[in-house]
C-alpha cells in the first residue's frame, strides 16, 4: 500500500499487527510512521508503550521479549524495529528470525510490530513475510514529473497559498525530485512572499536556492575521487547560494543511497544516461564506504539537531573531509 493508502486504513479500521515501512523516500517513512505511531499509541505514554529497537544490535529473542510486553495504562504498544536490512554476519539471525516472529504475532492488538528501512528489495524472504494480515507501506519516491508537482501543489494548499502556473514547475527545476528538500524551499518561499498568498515563479527564483542535481553529483564526484579541496569548494558555493545545510546533507544523503544500491546490483528507476552516471560513480566507492558515509552522514544529522546544535557549516565540512580523505 502506499503512504496515501494507509492513512485511509487507519482512520477505517484498527492497525494491523505488523508493518514494514520501507522505501528511499524519508519524508514519506517518517509521515507514515508518525500515523503509525499516532494511532496505535493513542496518546498513550510512550515511555511505557514505545519500543525502539536497532536491527543491527538487536537479537531475535530481544524481539519477542519486546513484542511480549504488556501495555501499561493503554490499548496497544508499539515496537519499532529499524533497518534490519542493514545488519551483516551474526546480525542477520534476525532477518532470518523475522518470518516466524511475524507468524506467532496474536490476534489480541495489544502490540503493534512496525519495521522501518531506506531500501525495499521485496525478493527478500523477511520482506514476504509482510503479508496479509501485515502490510508494506512502500514510500519510494515519486519518479514522475506529474506527480511531483502534485505533491507541490499540495504542500501548498497545507500553507494556505496557490501556486500560480510556472511556478511549481520552477521550484521543481531548482531543487530536483526531493519530497523533504522540496517542503523545505516552498515553505521559505512562503515566508518570503508572505502577506502574499499567490505564488508566481518570481518568488521561486528569489527564495528558494538552486540544490538541484547536478552540484549534488559534482560533490559526490569529488569526494569519490578524493579529491578534498574541490568537495570544499563544490560545498562552499552551495551555501553561499543559499542552500540550507540540511537541505544539503539531505540532498547528499539520498544520493549515497542511491550509489549504494546500484553498488549491490539493484535496479535504480531513471534515464538511462542517470543510470550510467550512477553506475560509473558507485564504482568509485566500495560499499564499505558507502555504509560508512551513510552513517556519517547519520551522525552530522544529529549534530545539526541536537539539543545543543554545532555551526551547520562546520558539521559539513567537517563531513565533506571525512568522506573524501
Amino acid at each position: 500500500m502506499t503512504p496515501q493508502e494507509l492513512e485511509q486504513e487507519l482512520a477505517d479500521r484498527p492497525p494491523r499487527p505488523a508493518y514494514l515501512v520501507a522505501g528511499e523516500e524519508a519524508l514519506l517513512r517518517e509521515e507514515a510512521f508518525a500515523s503509525l505511531r499516532e494511532t496505535v499509541l493513542a496518546g498513550a505514554d510512550a515511555d511505557f508503550n514505545l519500543d525502539r529497537l536497532e536491527g543491527d544490535a538487536t537479537t531475535p529473542a530481544q524481539l519477542r521479549d519486546a513484542i511480549g510486553a504488556l501495555p501499561v495504562f493503554a490499548k496497544r504498544r508499539l515496537v519499532w524495529l529499524r533497518e534490519p536490512g542493514a545488519a551483516r554476519g551474526k546480525a542477520r539471525e534476525l532477518t532470518s528470525a523475522l518470518p516466524e516472529i511475524l507468524a506467532e504475532l496474536g490476534d489480541d492488538g495489544t502490540t503493534v510490530l512496525v519495521v522501518t528501512s531506506g531500501s525495499l528489495d521485496r525478493r527478500q524472504a523477511w520482506v514476504k513475510a509482510f503479508a496479509n494480515p501485515a502490510a508494506i507501506v512502500d514510500c519510494a519516491p515519486p519518479r514522475d514529473r506529474r506527480r511531483l508537482l502534485g505533491f507541490v501543489r499540495d504542500e501548498a494548499k497545507r500553507l494556505g497559498v496557490r501556486m500560480e502556473r510556472g511556478a511549481g514547475e520552477a521550484l521543481l527545476e531548482r531543487v530536483g525530485p526531493h519530497l523533504q528538500m522540496l517542503r523545505n524551499e516552498l515553505e521559505k518561499v512562503v515566508l518570503l512572499a508572505a502577506p502574499e498568498t499567490r505564488i508566481d515563479a518570481g518568488w521561486v527564483a528569489q527564495a528558494a536556492a538552486d540544490v538541484a542535481e547536478e552540484p549534488i553529483w559534482d560533490l559526490t564526484d569529488a569526494i569519490g575521487e578524493g579529491r578534498s579541496a574541490d568537495a570544499l569548494q563544490i560545498l562552499g558555493k552551495l551555501l553561499h547560494a543559499g542552500a540550507p545545510p540540511p537541505v544539503v546533507l539531505g540532498a547528499l544523503a539520498q544520493h549515497l543511497r542511491r550509489l549504494a544500491k546500484v553498488r549491490d546490483g539493484a535496479r535504480v528507476p531513471g534515464a538511462p544516461f542517470v543510470v550510467r552516471k550512477l553506475e560509473q560513480q558507485a564504482a568509485r566507492y566500495s560499499p564499505a564506504r558507502l555504509r560508512a558515509g551513510l552513517r556519517a552522514i547519520h551522525t552530522s544529522d544529529e549534530m545539526l539537531k541536537g539539543a545543543s546544535p554545532a555551526a551547520p557549516e562546520w558539521v559539513l565540512e567537517r563531513l565533506v573531509l571525512g568522506l573524501s580523505g
